[in-house]
């Protein structure tokens, strides 16, 4: 006598199926729009981070580049100034330590 309930029980079975199949599909589709979002989110963050480093590195390499040929015509100007020096002559090793800054600005004066 149970015929007539496994008619009505497959029906609405399949019918919770379908429900149940069309829900997990809009579930996932959101969960991907949302997952495509924060990649196109994260990719346009990273993308900023590599121009502002990018920029960084364009200005460090030019403040380094601006250094070295500061120390090039500092050494320059040195070397030329050498021959010339009454102080390197009469003070040794004058230079080759951190004592020696005292020294220097108290020659100057």
């Amino acid at each position: 006598m149970r015929v007539w309930h496994s008619v009505p029980l497959l029906q609405s079975s399949g019918d919770e199926d379908d429900d149940w199949r069309l829900k997990r599909r809009e579930n996932n589709r959101v969960a991907a729009q949302k997952n495509r979002k924060r990649q196109t989110q994260r990719a346009d963050e990273l993308h900023k981070a590599y121009e502002c480093l990018d920029q960084k590195n364009r200005r460090l390499k030019k403040e380094v580049q601006f250094l070295s040929e500061e120390q090039r015509r500092l050494t320059e100007a040195l070397k030329a100034h050498e021959p010339l020096c009454p102080i390197r002559h009469c003070v040794p090793n004058l230079g080759s330590g951190p004592r020696d800054v005292g020294v220097l600005s108290s020659l100057h004066r």
